[in-house]
């Protein structure tokens, strides 16, 4: 046991994966024991959230208002002894009745206690105070010939054991709630995943598993790569987002210190790759969703491309991922989903698009909505590269013949490169920068990459979410990670390995790939692409709570031309048809 920052960290030793490694678990926060007038809302800190609620300990079936019946703290017996316990929602006096679970580390009931149950974007009463957070509304669902179980797996609230986060101990125990369920006599012998965020990314990994009974998927934004995705998107430490996560989880024992794991083991090894689902073992139907602007979008899209369903449905919003979730329109797509393959109804949901994709303008338009696609990158991609004119400060369509330097104050200034459209331009799927990059005065930088659009005088046009102006596509880097996978690499989206560090010598100029996550949007005739490049996270008043450890020092200089074949690679997607006079069918 070691002890840092006041949080004392606990080790053991554990195989993952055929290795021997030394693990760090942290004290999970310790259940409260509310009184039921207890309102969350006058509480203050991590308390005062419903991450990681633990409501009292009360084994009982009760009736709600609405004719619902809740059994309420339920023992199930993992295959290992260890006991955890879920909530049962189901209309009163029904059976036969498919099961809907949500399994995830917050809390199955933190509605308990809580004056109006809400989330950011979604009006008061939208959600029932019986829904998990990020999961199916029993408020919905059990009206509509659906059992939903809200578990709180290993180590979470009162079950019993440590919480594994992400890894395939949490994933085997999702596979034997899923066979308990399905065995039970109100169900009908079909189970099925829902829900968003962590909810999503439990999916995944627990369907990997191949349970039995599993019938069915529907992981809306769910990050699937916890290494690349989160902790170490670009290889730029991004701890403090975490810290609130695993200092937010509730239970008896202990829990996976994802941070103090970040710091004992800051490159790729069987730790991290454990929590990696095999996504090639995903047969059952999945319906994904993926939302443009949220850190969960490059996860979505690698799971998607990967699984190996021949059943599978993708749909691609500008929304924030709450108010997407519970959009009325949403949850009655989704009830298709569920009925065809919990329900066995032939409702025609096969002929649904494989991909449905929102192409976004600027503010809170979008060019087109819902569009169909067959496939994703898309077939008819065009890739283009922009070469970075760093005389100039620009980007140009053709590479340069002088070579050229630009630079910038790493803490305090940033470089925005411009390209003018001379026509109508969608831009769709995957982009990455390449750069060749120097630091005079440090062995290290972090890269920070926005794409957005501006207007013919060079105005911002962002997209408004949740009312606020989004940053753009983005793409991180950490120099010293620069070094490829090249089994996971392609040629439109470059891979970090994460297996070593390269640190920069003085007077070294490096070439780096940067990904950036996938992006829709169309740029009308004389509006502009713009690149920006920075040493930090250029946030303009973006609501997400993130922020990365940085190690910059001086300023950072790009290099072009020549040699030096800095450029953007991008997607164009040239018009489905166009008629002799110009008119262009996307």
């Amino acid at each position: 046991m070691s002890e840092g920052n006041d949080i004392k960290i606990f080790t053991k030793k554990e195989v993952i994966k055929g290795e021997e490694l030394e693990t760090c678990y942290r004290q999970s926060r310790v259940p409260v024991d509310p009184d039921e007038n207890l309102d969350l809302s006058k509480l203050e800190g991590i308390a005062a959230t419903a991450h990681g609620f633990c409501a009292k300990f009360n084994q009982r079936t009760y009736k709600t208002e609405d004719g619902i019946i809740c059994e309420q703290d339920v023992p199930v017996t993992m295959r290992d002894g260890t006991v955890i316990y879920t909530d049962i929602y189901r209309k009163e006096g029904e059976t036969n009745v498919p099961c809907l679970v949500s399994w995830s580390y917050y809390g199955k009931r933190p509605g308990d206690g809580m004056s109006e149950w809400q989330v950011m974007g979604v009006p008061p009463g939208t959600i029932s105070t019986m829904a998990k957070f990020e999961s199916p509304d029993p408020g919905y669902w059990c009206h509509h010939g659906y059992a939903v179980a809200n578990v709180d797996p290993r180590g979470v609230g009162h079950s019993e054991g440590d919480i594994n986060l992400f890894g395939t101990q949490d994933a085997q125990d999702g596979y034997d709630f899923i066979e308990w369920a399905a065995k039970q006599h109100w169900c009908n012998g079909k189970v099925g995943m829902s829900g968003n965020s962590c909810v999503a990314m439990t999916q995944i990994r627990v369907a990997a598993q191949q349970p039995p009974h599993l019938a069915c998927i529907a992981p809306w934004e769910a990050t699937t790569d916890i290494y690349r995705e989160s902790i170490f998107e670009g290889g730029v430490p991004a701890l403090s987002f975490n810290e609130f996560i695993v200092a937010s989880l509730t239970g008896p024992s202990l829990v996976d210190d994802l941070v103090a794991n970040a710091k004992k083991y800051p490159l790729m090894n069987q730790y991290w790759e454990d929590k990696i689902p095999d996504f090639k073992s995903i047969k059952i139907p999945v319906y994904a969703a993926a939302s443009w602007h949220h850190f969960h979008l490059h996860g979505a899209f690698n799971s998607f491309r990967k699984i190996r369903s021949t059943r599978k449905w993708l749909r691609v919003h500008r929304e924030q991922e709450w108010p997407d979730l519970y959009s009325p329109a949403n949850i009655e797509d989704l009830k298709r989903f569920f009925d065809r393959y919990l329900k066995e109804i032939h409702n025609g949901w096969e002929m649904t698009p494989r991909y449905r994709i929102e192409v976004m303008d600027a503010y809170d338009c979008d060019y087109q909505t819902n569009r169909p696609e067959k496939e994703f990158p898309l077939a008819r991609t065009e890739y283009q590269r922009f070469y970075i004119d760093a005389a100039n400060q620009c980007l140009a369509t053709q590479p340069l013949e002088t070579e050229a330097s630009v630079s910038y104050d790493s803490a305090t200034e940033q470089l925005e490169l411009d390209y003018t459209f001379e026509e109508d331009t969608e831009i769709t799927g995957y982009m990455y920068l390449r750069l060749w990059v120097e630091s005079k005065e440090h062995d290290e930088m972090d890269l920070f990459v926005n794409i957005q659009k501006a207007d013919e005088d060079g105005n911002w046009l962002p997209a408004y979410i949740l009312g606020e102006p989004h940053p753009g596509a983005w793409g991180k880097m950490r120099v010293s990670h620069r070094a490829l996978d090249e089994k996971l690499s392609t040629s439109f989206e470059p891979v970090q390995s994460h297996l070593k560090e390269e640190k920069l010598k003085k007077g070294e100029i490096v070439p780096v790939d940067i990904a950036i996550v996938p992006m829709s949007k169309i740029y009308h005739k004389g509006q502009k692409l713009r690149v920006q490049i920075a040493g930090r996270y250029i946030r303009e008043g973006w609501f997400e709570p993130l922020s990365w450890e940085t190690d910059n020092k001086g300023s950072h200089i790009i290099h072009g031309g020549g040699k030096y074949d800095s450029y953007l690679q991008i997607p164009v997607i040239p018009p489905k048809y166009k008629t002799k006079n110009g008119y262009m069918y996307r």
